[in-house]
């Protein structure tokens, strides 16, 4: 890459823009959802704003990856930037919830490339024994951005305007545009190369089959409904249909040689198991605290805080360590705390101190923070420039797969687990039917209403389903111990190693 010293902080603070926004994004937007409701209507359609992003933007990931890997980094990071703003603006316009939700969905495409390519520039710019330092910094500033996010929404919903949590991407897509527009110059050959359209569209179909199917089963549909069934069964064939056509086009865009290599395929499996207990505690600890402490919906911003400053402490351990140690011992060292932090959030009841909890948040939060770095590291281990694109968006792809499909078995069980006791405790009254629904437990001015003796009980069913889904955690945390243990003994190579490699 021909990107000189002077140069290079300028590239990287761009890049950091860039990721800080995209992960913003995700977080900010949660907080204001009710005021959006009050204002667009359309209460029965709020969950597609979230889901056209995360669908749009993981349908994206794999095609500007590939498109990265044949054209060059620099000009698919900034039309994914220019789709990510237009989709923002646009946001902030909404007049209605199915404006909102199709404008999303233009983000969700902006940000399925910048992600991915970020890391891979950050691999293709720096020598091999910086990268981890790099990853890590990068892994840092997502997790501040999880943290700031809720802070920030709540702030612009209250005192500004609720359109302003789009508007703010504005300035700081702008910075990083220019950032890298006018500083990252790369070196790389053009050269024309067919594209996998028929395998991109059977993808692009394949996993809308598998994200609607999720989005939608046990909500619109019921798990056993025709449609439902469908959805999974058309998943699975066009699947199947794709890696055939995988494994005989000459540009392929998942390269499926890739999952030949141990260390990538291990590595893709711990970011899928890793993606579904992130989600877990993202979104179970927060209801405990809430549900189980009470508090007002406010205050939902800072319940995360000190998991996810777990999170950057982790990064930048991880980040470190990649010089030192094999990438299986800094796993191993992530997946015990993670042992750890899932065998603690198990044990949670209506007794536990917000002291515990919050000690068992910062534990899951470094465990899951040191994979961050460590992941993309073992994805880019020893490949050439023309497949890190690919390799970048496979991981953050499975990873958000992981979170989907973390988030709706999680859910099933704790939201059957919530209704079986409830039904012990309370019978089958209309209060219990109502209560069903956990976000109930969450408004002061409804728990008010409910008679003590009631209350106690309630909460102590939320507090034993949500003890329950740890419990079920705990599955996904030895499967990702066995995923680490079939990593082998790789580790970062130095630029002497990687030079001695690459000449043979």
């Amino acid at each position: 890459m021909n990107v000189t010293k002077s140069n290079i902080r300028f590239v990287v603070t761009g890049l950091l823009f860039g990721i800080f926004m995209a992960s913003l994004d995700q977080t900010i937007v949660s907080t204001a959802m009710p005021t959006i409701v009050s204002e667009l209507g359309g209460l029965e359609k709020f969950i597609w704003v979230f889901s056209a992003y995360m669908i749009a933007s993981v349908v994206s990931m794999p095609l500007f990856g590939k498109l990265s890997d044949m054209y060059g980094r620099k000009r698919f990071f900034l039309f994914g930037l220019s789709v990510f703003l237009l989709g923002s603006i646009l946001s902030g316009t909404a007049e209605n919830m199915l404006q909102l939700i199709i404008y999303r969905a233009i983000q969700g495409i902006g940000g399925g490339s910048m992600m991915p390519i970020s890391f891979a520039i950050i691999f293709d710019i720096f020598p091999a024994e910086k990268r981890g330092k790099m990853q890590g910094l990068f892994g840092a500033v997502f997790g501040l951005s999880s943290v700031f996010g809720p802070i920030i929404g709540a702030y612009f919903t209250d005192y500004i305007n609720w359109r302003w949590i789009f508007y703010i991407n504005v300035p700081i897509g702008i910075a990083s545009f220019v950032l890298l527009f006018r500083y990252y110059v790369e070196s790389i050959k053009l050269v024309k190369k067919k594209i996998d359209w028929l395998g991109t569209i059977i993808l692009v179909f394949s996993i809308l089959s598998l994200m609607f199917a999720l989005e939608l089963g046990g909500k619109e549909y019921a798990w056993n409904s025709l449609m439902i069934i469908s959805l999974f069964i058309s998943f699975a064939l066009l699947l199947f249909i794709f890696l055939q056509i995988e494994q005989r086009v000459e540009e392929p865009v998942v390269p499926i040689a890739l999952f030949k290599r141990r260390l990538f395929t291990s590595s893709q499996g711990v970011s899928f198991l890793y993606g579904a207990m992130l989600i877990s505690g993202a979104t179970y600890i927060p209801l405990f605290v809430q549900g189980v402490f009470g508090g007002t919906a406010s205050s939902a911003g800072q319940i995360l805080t000190p998991m996810m400053l777990g999170v950057v402490t982790g990064s930048q351990i991880g980040g470190f360590s990649a010089n030192k140690f094999t990438y299986r011992r800094i796993m191993l060292g992530s997946v015990l705390l993670l042992l750890i932090a899932m065998s603690l959030l198990s044990t949670l009841s209506v007794d536990t101190s917000r002291l515990l909890v919050t000690l068992y948040m910062i534990i899951a939060g470094m465990g899951i923070g040191i994979s961050f770095p460590i992941m993309s590291l073992t994805s880019l281990h020893q490949l050439e420039m023309n497949q890190r694109g690919s390799a970048t968006s496979t991981v953050v792809f499975f990873r958000t797969i992981g979170s989907a499909l973390g988030v709706t078995v999680f859910g099933a069980i704790q939201t059957q687990i919530l209704k079986t006791q409830l039904q012990n405790m309370i019978g089958n009254s209309p209060m219990a039917s109502n209560i069903v629904d956990p976000r109930v437990l969450l408004q002061p001015e409804v728990r008010a209403t409910i008679p003590s003796f009631v209350l106690d009980k309630m909460t102590l069913a939320l507090a034993d389903s949500i003890a329950t889904v740890f419990q079920w955690s705990l599955i996904a945390v030895i499967a990702a111990f066995i995923f680490i243990l079939l990593m082998g003994n790789d580790r970062m190579e130095t630029k002497q190693v990687e030079l001695k490699r690459k000449t043979g």
